[in-house]
Protein backbone atom coordinates (compact mmCIF):
# COMPACT_ATOMS: atom_id res chain seq x y z
CA UNK A 1 0.00 0.00 0.00
CA UNK A 2 2.79 2.40 0.95
CA UNK A 3 4.75 1.66 -2.23
CA UNK A 4 1.67 2.45 -4.31
CA UNK A 5 1.28 5.79 -2.54
CA UNK A 6 4.99 6.53 -3.02
CA UNK A 7 4.77 5.65 -6.71
CA UNK A 8 1.66 7.76 -7.06
CA UNK A 9 3.34 10.73 -5.38
CA UNK A 10 6.46 10.29 -7.50
CA UNK A 11 4.38 10.23 -10.66
CA UNK A 12 2.37 13.27 -9.53
CA UNK A 13 5.59 15.16 -8.81
CA UNK A 14 7.07 14.11 -12.17
CA UNK A 15 3.88 15.13 -14.00
CA UNK A 16 3.75 18.46 -12.19
CA UNK A 17 7.37 19.27 -13.03
CA UNK A 18 6.94 18.13 -16.62
CA UNK A 19 3.71 20.12 -17.04
CA UNK A 20 5.35 23.25 -15.69
CA UNK A 21 8.33 22.91 -18.04
CA UNK A 22 6.16 22.15 -21.09
CA UNK A 23 3.79 25.02 -20.33
CA UNK A 24 6.69 27.46 -19.95
CA UNK A 25 8.37 26.20 -23.12
CA UNK A 26 5.18 26.26 -25.19
CA UNK A 27 4.51 29.85 -24.17
CA UNK A 28 7.82 31.13 -25.52
CA UNK A 29 8.24 32.84 -28.90
CA UNK A 30 10.52 30.01 -30.09
CA UNK A 31 7.67 27.52 -29.75
CA UNK A 32 5.41 29.73 -31.85
CA UNK A 33 8.12 30.14 -34.50
CA UNK A 34 8.69 26.37 -34.63
CA UNK A 35 4.94 25.81 -35.04
CA UNK A 36 4.83 28.37 -37.86
CA UNK A 37 7.81 26.72 -39.58
CA UNK A 38 6.12 23.31 -39.35
CA UNK A 39 2.95 24.73 -40.92
CA UNK A 40 4.97 26.40 -43.69
CA UNK A 41 6.90 23.18 -44.38
CA UNK A 42 3.63 21.26 -44.44
CA UNK A 43 2.10 23.83 -46.82
CA UNK A 44 5.13 23.81 -49.14
CA UNK A 45 5.02 20.01 -49.35
CA UNK A 46 1.42 20.13 -50.53
CA UNK A 47 2.24 20.15 -54.26
CA UNK A 48 4.82 17.40 -53.75
CA UNK A 49 2.16 15.13 -52.26
CA UNK A 50 -0.53 16.45 -54.66
CA UNK A 51 -2.56 17.78 -51.72
CA UNK A 52 -3.59 14.20 -50.97
CA UNK A 53 -5.82 13.04 -48.16
CA UNK A 54 -2.76 11.59 -46.41
CA UNK A 55 -1.00 14.97 -46.65
CA UNK A 56 -4.00 16.64 -44.99
CA UNK A 57 -4.33 13.84 -42.46
CA UNK A 58 -0.74 14.40 -41.27
CA UNK A 59 -1.42 17.98 -40.13
CA UNK A 60 -4.89 17.17 -38.79
CA UNK A 61 -3.66 14.22 -36.73
CA UNK A 62 -0.58 16.05 -35.48
CA UNK A 63 -2.47 19.14 -34.35
CA UNK A 64 -5.24 17.07 -32.79
CA UNK A 65 -2.78 15.00 -30.74
CA UNK A 66 -0.84 18.06 -29.60
CA UNK A 67 -4.04 19.90 -28.69
CA UNK A 68 -5.41 16.91 -26.80
CA UNK A 69 -2.24 16.49 -24.73
CA UNK A 70 -1.78 20.22 -24.13
CA UNK A 71 -5.26 20.46 -22.58
CA UNK A 72 -4.14 18.22 -19.72
CA UNK A 73 -0.73 19.85 -19.36
CA UNK A 74 -2.16 23.37 -19.27
CA UNK A 75 -4.97 22.34 -16.90
CA UNK A 76 -2.43 20.88 -14.45
CA UNK A 77 -0.43 24.09 -14.49
CA UNK A 78 -3.58 26.20 -14.19
CA UNK A 79 -4.79 24.19 -11.20
CA UNK A 80 -1.44 24.66 -9.46
CA UNK A 81 -1.41 28.40 -10.22
CA UNK A 82 -4.98 28.78 -8.99
CA UNK A 83 -4.19 27.07 -5.69
CA UNK A 84 -1.09 29.24 -5.21
CA UNK A 85 -3.11 32.37 -5.95
CA UNK A 86 -5.85 31.31 -3.50
CA UNK A 87 -3.25 30.74 -0.79
CA UNK A 88 -1.76 34.19 -1.37
CA UNK A 89 -5.19 35.83 -1.27
CA UNK A 90 -6.10 33.86 1.84
CA UNK A 91 -2.94 35.14 3.54
CA UNK A 92 -3.89 38.73 2.70
CA UNK A 93 -7.42 38.24 3.99
CA UNK A 94 -6.27 36.49 7.15
CA UNK A 95 -3.67 39.16 7.91
CA UNK A 96 -6.07 42.08 7.58
CA UNK A 97 -8.02 42.96 10.71
CA UNK A 98 -10.89 44.54 8.84
CA UNK A 99 -11.30 41.76 6.27
CA UNK A 100 -13.88 39.05 6.73
CA UNK A 101 -12.21 35.71 7.39
CA UNK A 102 -15.28 34.01 5.93
CA UNK A 103 -13.87 34.89 2.51
CA UNK A 104 -10.77 32.75 3.03
CA UNK A 105 -12.62 29.76 1.58
CA UNK A 106 -14.72 31.66 -0.98
CA UNK A 107 -13.62 29.28 -3.75
CA UNK A 108 -15.60 26.55 -1.95
CA UNK A 109 -18.85 28.56 -1.81
CA UNK A 110 -21.84 27.50 -3.84
CA UNK A 111 -23.00 29.61 -6.76
CA UNK A 112 -25.89 30.92 -4.67
CA UNK A 113 -23.54 31.96 -1.86
CA UNK A 114 -21.28 33.70 -4.36
CA UNK A 115 -24.29 35.56 -5.80
CA UNK A 116 -25.20 36.80 -2.31
CA UNK A 117 -21.64 38.05 -1.82
CA UNK A 118 -21.68 39.68 -5.25
CA UNK A 119 -24.85 41.58 -4.35
CA UNK A 120 -23.30 42.64 -1.06
CA UNK A 121 -20.16 43.93 -2.76
CA UNK A 122 -22.30 45.74 -5.30
CA UNK A 123 -23.96 47.44 -2.32
CA UNK A 124 -20.53 48.32 -0.89
CA UNK A 125 -19.56 49.78 -4.23
CA UNK A 126 -22.71 51.89 -4.29
CA UNK A 127 -21.97 53.12 -0.74
CA UNK A 128 -18.40 53.97 -1.70
CA UNK A 129 -19.55 55.88 -4.78
CA UNK A 130 -21.62 58.17 -2.55
CA UNK A 131 -18.54 59.09 -0.51
CA UNK A 132 -15.99 61.63 -1.62
CA UNK A 133 -13.07 59.80 0.02
CA UNK A 134 -11.67 57.31 -2.50
CA UNK A 135 -9.63 55.60 0.22
CA UNK A 136 -12.58 54.55 2.36
CA UNK A 137 -13.28 50.85 2.58
CA UNK A 138 -15.82 48.51 4.11
CA UNK A 139 -15.52 44.97 5.38
CA UNK A 140 -18.10 42.32 4.79
CA UNK A 141 -19.27 42.32 8.40
CA UNK A 142 -19.11 46.01 9.22
CA UNK A 143 -20.06 47.89 6.05
CA UNK A 144 -23.40 49.32 7.10
CA UNK A 145 -22.22 50.20 10.62
CA UNK A 146 -19.06 51.90 9.37
CA UNK A 147 -20.96 53.77 6.73
CA UNK A 148 -23.46 55.05 9.30
CA UNK A 149 -20.63 56.15 11.61
CA UNK A 150 -18.87 57.95 8.78
CA UNK A 151 -22.04 59.77 7.88
CA UNK A 152 -22.59 60.74 11.53
CA UNK A 153 -19.09 62.15 11.82
CA UNK A 154 -19.50 63.98 8.55
CA UNK A 155 -22.75 65.56 9.73
CA UNK A 156 -21.19 66.49 13.08
CA UNK A 157 -18.24 68.16 11.33
CA UNK A 158 -20.58 70.03 9.03
CA UNK A 159 -22.64 71.24 11.98
CA UNK A 160 -19.50 72.35 13.86
CA UNK A 161 -18.25 74.24 10.82
CA UNK A 162 -21.61 75.91 10.38
CA UNK A 163 -21.65 77.00 14.03
CA UNK A 164 -18.25 78.72 13.75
Amino acid sequence: MKSKTKKSKKFALFFDQMATKITKASGKPAAFIIACILIIVWGVTGPIFHYSDTWQLVINTGTTIITFLMVFIIQQTQNKDTIALQIKLNELIASSESASNRLVSAEDFTTDELEVLKKFYSKLSALAEKEKDIHSSHSLDEADLRHARKLEHSVERTIKKAQK
